[in-house]
């Protein structure tokens, strides 16, 4: 479900109007979820243009969550028309990495997708423990790690 986000933590120009959140169990399904989650969510944001992309970075991200994390993440996308902030939470310690390219490997290019894909990402490690991958798509470059709080942390 759409909720109003008024968050003063990104600027001005790039305030996300949108948020959504959702815990997903550690299980393959949690992908097809997260997936019709963020194509809804956009849609009814107006954000159609970005939708492609976001669907793939939450799947790759979603899935290296659910492969490796090992318990349930929180997803929580905000934005707008024309941005889109996103984060995945999940408990596990282990660090996100992209692999080296290797043209015959049936896995590992998660990461390459989303590096490809987003305008900015990286992992941040609350104190509580675990990490939050993030994302940004649509935002010019002055604005590509806006500093809205942190995801839901799963307890």
């Amino acid at each position: 479900m759409s909720r109003h986000h008024n968050s003063s933590a990104v600027s001005a120009d790039a305030a996300p109007e949108y948020e959504a959140e959702r815990l997903l169990p550690a299980a393959p399904a949690s992908v097809r979820e997260a997936r019709s989650m963020v194509r809804r969510e956009l849609s009814l944001w107006g954000a159609d243009d970005l939708v492609d992309d976001c669907v793939l970075i939450i799947s790759e991200l979603v899935t290296n969550a659910v492969r490796h994390g090992g318990a349930a993440c929180a997803l929580r996308i905000c934005g707008g028309e024309s941005f889109v902030y996103g984060e995945l939470f999940d408990p596990g310690a282990g660090a996100p990495r992209i692999c080296e390219r290797d043209m015959d490997a049936t896995g590992g290019r998660g990461l390459q997708i989303v590096d490809s894909l987003a305008g900015d990402w990286g992992v941040t490690r609350p104190s509580s423990g675990g990490k939050v991958v993030w994302f940004t798509l649509g935002l010019p470059v002055s604005h590509r790690h806006p500093a809205v709080a942190p995801v839901l942390q799963l307890k």
